[in-house]
């Protein structure tokens, strides 16, 4: 299903709603949730609401989908930091309650098969938050990762590292691997909320919509699941085909 608004804000204010609607359902929910630059107004409106409409989240679980590896959780530009800076310092989750990939694990290999088995042994991600890439990455799985994948190393590509070097200071700094969740793990989920906005995700939008399912593009294996949503504001939708266009076109009221 799509959901095509206006303007990020709308965006940014549905996806917070669909987030606390299911908090308030089931408070003790596990979230999938993502990084990067079109989650942080989601994060944003989340907690803008709590603040007019507190709701108790003491008992939430959460796991991030991914985390470079080489990068300690302090360093600016970790994932890690990201989530404390946008949303978990502002948020009473129990610490033990929070989960993110160790990008400094002394053993990577052991350490990606430990977080798909606590995914699994809370009983699997209620909602899973994503983002996607100009080559139509999910988390960090790049073109031609199997859609049988658990959390895993990935080399990141060439375009994803120029992508995300605006990021950094300098291009050399960006890491060339990181730990992801799995395509699998992603699926696994009970719900899927997937967002783009901005015109640099039109072209990886149309095609997601016209695609077959195809490792070569990640987020088509998306395609598969029967609770998802894809979310996007009208510039991210600007290549869609008409109909579509008109089909899907959503108010905060919808």
């Amino acid at each position: 299903m799509y959901k095509i608004f206006d303007t990020v804000d709308e965006v940014s204010r549905y996806t917070a709603q669909r987030l606390l609607t299911k908090i308030k359902a089931a408070p003790t929910a596990v979230l999938g949730l993502a990084t990067g630059s079109t989650m942080e107004p989601v994060y944003a409106q989340m907690l803008q609401d709590l603040q007019h409409t507190p709701i108790d989240v003491s008992q939430l679980t959460t796991f991030n989908l991914d985390e470079y590896i080489g990068l300690s959780a302090q360093h600016p530009q970790s994932y890690n930091y990201y989530m404390c800076q946008h949303l978990f310092n502002q948020l009473n989750i129990p610490t033990e309650n929070v989960h993110l990939p160790d990008g400094l694990a002394s053993n990577i290999d052991t350490a990606c098969q430990a977080y798909s088995n606590a995914i699994e042994a809370k009983g699997g991600l209620d909602l899973q938050l994503l983002g996607i890439g100009s080559n139509g990455h999910i988390g960090f799985n790049e073109p031609h990762t199997s859609f049988n994948s658990r959390t895993h190393i990935v080399e990141l590509s060439e375009q994803t590292r120029i992508d995300n070097g605006r990021f950094f200071n300098d291009q050399n700094e960006v890491p060339t691997h990181a730990i992801t969740m799995g395509i699998q793990d992603i699926l696994n989920a009970k719900e899927i909320i997937l967002v783009a906005t901005g015109s640099n995700k039109s072209a990886i939008i149309a095609q997601l919509f016209a695609s077959a399912i195809d490792e070569a593009l990640p987020a088509s294996a998306l395609k598969q699941h029967k609770n998802l949503t894809i979310v996007l504001d009208r510039d991210a939708a600007a290549l869609l085909p008409e109909p579509a266009l008109q089909n899907a076109i959503s108010t905060l009221t919808a």
